[in-house]
């Protein structure tokens, strides 16, 4: 589910961006980069990411599609740094900020996902996929909260119930542990 919104805001972002830069060439690289990425060929697009970034250190969009491999990678240290210093570079881009949250619900880190989301919120309000991203985070602490109910008091019932109408929703939406699903033919939105 986050997988596959990560995938189609990718393209949106990388269409986006493809419209600023003036050399067909550049967009092309891009593009060829993105269909090894979108192939799961993870390996070779960071290998041609990184030799197009030697030639354009500061492309945003070159930075953007190497986050989003590493991320893919599970190198998440590597990936938070390029977002976060996309976020420096420009703080009204609200997709490095929803990446980071992306990175930072994996690993469980909650707090700092919602506080990315929220910052994406800021840069631009209608970004959609932030808000659902929100909404995944906030049900995800409120299963650690009902679960941390339970652990406290395990004869609370109500607690019990809604621990496990969260988990069912979890399962129906095929993202246990908030870890995104695979799905090799969507692109990445962050």
């Amino acid at each position: 589910m986050m997988r596959a919104r990560l995938l189609s805001a990718l393209a949106a972002w990388l269409a986006a961006a493809f419209l600023t830069l003036s050399s067909p060439l550049r967009a092309d690289g891009l593009a060829d980069i993105t269909a090894l990425y979108r192939q799961g060929n993870y390996a070779q697009a960071l290998e041609r990411v990184n030799a197009y970034l030697d030639v354009r250190p500061k492309d945003a969009g070159g930075r953007f599609l190497k986050g989003l491999i590493l991320t893919e990678q599970k190198n998440y240290p590597e990936a938070t740094e390029i977002f976060l210093s996309l976020t420096e570079d420009d703080p009204t881009l609200p997709e490095p900020y929803n990446n980071l949250a992306v990175l930072y619900a994996a690993q469980g880190k909650y707090q700092l996902a919602k506080m990315q989301l929220e910052m994406a919120i800021d840069a631009n309000p209608g970004y959609a996929t932030a808000h659902e991203n929100l909404g995944d985070v906030y049900a995800r602490m409120a299963g650690r909260a009902y679960g941390k109910a339970l652990e406290l008091e395990s004869s609370n019932s109500s607690a019990r119930v809604k621990l496990s109408l969260m988990q069912e929703f979890f399962a129906k939406t095929g993202t246990p542990g908030g870890v995104p699903p695979r799905d090799p033919d969507a692109a990445p939105r962050q």
